[in-house]
């Protein structure tokens, strides 16, 4: 059966030329008896449709199967005289190997001069083994293809012509709203999954936890957690873990250390192991946490105390997934992520030659400061009601307040009097002593007061106030505190302690301003701030970099 050239319709006005870029299909392209043409050809039957006229087809091919290019080049040809073949050989060892494929894709839409202005791309990946369709996705999403998807499939039935179908897919995501609709759908599983559960309130601890939740899905580089002790960060830490696990994106287990626990030759022992007799004691091998952590992840809580020596160690285990364990001569190898946590300034550490500046950048590209309990005051009525559905849950006993306690408590934890120095680990702490003495299941307004006086007690015997003024005194000259009245001492310190605890500048002045800016129109927080420390020679990043 001869194939004669069909009829083809433009359509009316000045189109984009229509040019297809497509591989070789060794396979399905395949047949040079008349009975090929009884057959769909993917490639072949692109040309065969009346109203798709392909100006130009840019067909990819190995050096050793040239001589069947040719071939499906001149069937192209017969069934659409319009349109121009070019052939373009591609040098490929090992088609299934993505980096090689992928590699060589890239060369040649490097080198390909396209003219989107006046040429419409359209890239076939129905042809070519399935690396050689994935690597065609990824380029076209990462604009190195500048086009769509083309897709073509087989007639239905084998009495149908043998030109098959075809589709389109434009991966611009905005023209898919149910796609888009259920990636946000998912982002948002993962954004509450992150939180426990918890409907937080606070804008920028909602912005972080955002961020936050996409670098976990997208990224394996080191997480840096900073923040002041019990804003969260150990929990934080295992909510990463368990959402990366959930997407099946570790295999190994979550390792915890608290680098302040480790003292001396113990420190090497326990991070990175030990061969039998390497010291007096060391009775068996022991693998250390780095390799209980392979193929899963690492969390580093308090990762300033580290000593010198394991911090070098750890550098190279991060760069180069391998270490050597105390007393052996083999290095040990784990593929691990690291996260790790900490209250300290480490910029501030490294300029102490306290910690390796070269440790702190490999650590430092996703840094997330999280904010402590008082500058997060409207999350605390969404975490109180966590906290007393955890007690339920650990004792098998529902408690709760009545509603005069309740707003009696509520009054307390979100008013100025309320220093919240432990952050949530007070809150958990207090909800887990009231919860524990209400009879029948009921928090009243006697427990809710004898719990106020017992955190005041334990705020003032933590010398909250006197560690504010060694703020002050650590962030300003001696001669220029001495000039200070009475007053401005007292509200500077009062300013320095929300600032610390605060994530941004703009918090703190959300924080400081709360209720006269609810007077203003336009009340810029931040620069009403910024303005009253530079009162007194103070700037963000001073106080930022003080321990």
């Amino acid at each position: 059966m001869v194939h004669l050239p069909r009829k083809q319709k433009r359509s009316p006005g000045k189109p984009r030329n229509k040019v297809v870029l497509g591989l070789l299909g060794i396979n399905l392209d395949g047949g040079k008896r008349a009975e090929r043409w009884e057959k769909w050809r993917p490639t072949v039957s692109i040309c065969m449709h009346e109203d798709f006229l392909v100006h130009r087809y840019e067909l990819l091919y190995e050096e050793k199967h040239w001589e069947l290019a040719k071939f499906v080049a001149a069937d192209m040809q017969t069934i659409s005289p319009e349109t121009k073949i070019n052939l373009h050989q591609i040098n490929l060892h090992n088609p299934w190997d993505f980096e090689e494929v992928y590699g060589e894709l890239l060369d040649f839409a490097g080198t390909y001069n396209f003219d989107p202005d006046s040429e419409e791309y359209l890239i076939h990946i129905t042809t070519g083994t399935h690396v050689h369709q994935i690597s065609l996705f990824l380029l076209v999403e990462a604009k190195y293809l500048p086009g769509k998807l083309l897709q073509t499939s087989p007639p239905r039935r084998k009495t149908e012509e043998k030109i098959g179908t075809f589709r389109i897919i434009d991966l611009d995501l905005s023209r898919y709203d149910k796609l888009a609709s259920r990636f946000r759908v998912e982002q948002e599983k993962g954004v509450f999954f992150l939180k426990s559960g918890i409907e937080t309130r606070n804008a920028a601890f909602n912005k972080l936890i955002e961020q936050i939740e996409q670098v976990a899905i997208y990224s394996r580089a080191p997480i840096l957690l900073t923040g002041p002790t019990g804003a969260g960060k150990s929990q934080l830490a295992r909510k990463i873990y368990a959402l990366k696990k959930l997407r099946r994106q570790v295999e190994g287990e979550l390792v915890e250390v608290n680098c302040a626990t480790l003292r001396g030759d113990t420190a090497m022992s326990t991070l990175f192991g030990h061969v039998k007799g390497a010291f007096t004691g060391a009775m068996q091998d022991r693998p250390g946490q780095l390799k209980l952590a392979d193929n899963g992840i690492l969390f580093l809580d308090e990762i300033g105390e580290l000593g010198p020596d394991e911090q070098a160690m750890l550098l190279r285990a991060l760069e180069e997934k391998r270490f050597l364990p105390v007393g052996a001569d083999k290095e040990a190898k784990s593929d691990f992520q690291l996260i790790a946590g900490t209250n300290r300034n480490l910029q501030k550490a490294v300029k102490a030659g306290e910690f390796r500046e070269d440790l702190l950048a490999r650590i430092n590209l996703w840094t997330f400061r999280l904010p402590g309990l008082q500058a997060r005051r409207e999350d605390i009525a969404p975490n109180l009601r966590y906290e007393l559905e955890r007690f339920a849950r650990e004792n098998n006993s529902a408690v709760n307040f009545n509603k005069e306690a309740r707003e009696a408590f509520m009054d307390f934890a979100t008013g100025p009097a309320a220093v919240w120095d432990g952050n949530f680990r007070d809150l958990n702490a207090a909800v887990t002593r009231m919860a524990t003495l209400a009879r029948g299941g009921r928090i009243t307004g006697e427990i809710v007061r004898d719990e106020i006086e017992r955190l005041q007690e334990n705020w003032q015997t933590t010398d909250g106030r006197e560690e504010s003024e060694n703020l002050l005194e650590k962030i300003l000259a001696p001669e220029d505190l001495a000039e200070l009245d009475m007053f401005d001492r007292f509200q500077l310190t009062g300013v320095l302690k929300v600032c610390r605890q605060s994530s941004s500048l703009s918090a703190a002045g959300r924080e400081l301003f709360e209720m006269s800016r609810q007077r203003k129109k336009n009340a810029n927080d931040a620069d009403r701030l910024r303005k009253y420390l530079q009162r007194f020679g103070i700037t963000w990043q001073m106080i930022q970099e003080v321990d």
